[in-house]
């Protein structure tokens, strides 16, 4: 009441008409709106060995300004190995379980990916780094010979089938490619052009998998708008992310325009 007192007679009818129950009932309105409910699948803790963390960190700082509701997963296996971050080299005496150390980035928020179901969900995004490589396939050891994790594979089918969009970054493109069919991804640029993109020869891998690949910078230019691809009939998104040598903003504006189309699909 107070604040249509302060509004001025025409802006008082406006508003009413608008809400014929009055402000209340305008109100009301505006709380149905229902937010995406988004699921995330990590592949463990750590770029070389599981999810990359700041990949991560970026997707979810993206979904919360978009007003997302989030869910994270992991399936619950062992790594493919352990690798100590510091040099680079394999722990050989070391194992881990993915679904605990992608606990840690959850926040100890996290569910067996076993649980996700394209019902509870209106998207699902799959951060980059090695582990899904290693984890949710075996694209790091057998190339277009490769295998997908099976929950892996069965959440891409069934998001695909129920018309629901499905976000990936970096180097996890490649599970998209293998497991549906003709998909359009990204992972960047299809030459080194001098070390700026490192993993160029991913983009072969993703044509001989099944996959087109469309080239796409890492960083905001005119002729690549948004740094993300979107596959309209599909409903996949990419961006190269890490699949770049440049600075963290560009990751994170990049991850962001991939969030932001996969979140604009979902129609919320």
């Amino acid at each position: 009441a107070a604040m249509l007192a302060s509004c001025g007679p025409a802006l008082r009818t406006a508003l009413r008409r608008a809400a014929p129950g009055g402000l209340a009932s305008f109100h009301c309105s505006a709380r149905r709106h229902r937010a995406a409910r988004v699921a995330v699948v990590l592949s463990g803790c750590g770029v070389y060995d599981g999810t990359e963390i700041h990949e991560a960190s970026a997707i979810l700082v993206h979904l919360s300004r978009g007003g997302a509701e989030v869910q994270m997963y992991a399936p619950d296996v062992p790594q493919m190995h352990v690798i100590d971050h510091s040099k680079g080299q394999p722990a050989e005496a070391e194992s881990r379980n993915v679904l605990v150390e992608s606990a840690r980035i959850a926040r100890g928020k996290i569910a067996s990916l076993t649980k996700l179901t394209t019902a509870d969900h209106d998207a699902v995004i799959f951060p980059g780094g090695f582990g899904a490589a290693k984890n949710l396939s075996t694209f790091a050891v057998d190339g277009k010979d490769c295998k997908v994790n099976r929950e892996v594979e069965r959440v891409l089918k069934d998001f695909h089938k129920a018309g629901k969009p499905i976000g990936l970054c970096c180097i996890s493109p490649v599970l998209a490619a293998k497991v549906l069919s003709g998909a359009e991804v990204t992972v960047g640029h299809e030459e080194e052009e001098g070390g700026k993109w490192p993993y160029a020869g991913t983009a072969g891998a993703i044509k001989e998998l099944g996959g087109k690949h469309c080239v796409k910078e890492a960083v905001f230019s005119l002729t690549a708008f948004y740094e993300a691809h979107v596959d309209t009939k599909n409903k996949v998104v990419t961006t190269p992310a890490f699949m770049c040598e440049t600075e963290l903003h560009n990751i994170f504006d990049g991850i962001g325009a991939m969030v932001k189309n996969v979140l604009k699909l979902t129609g919320k």
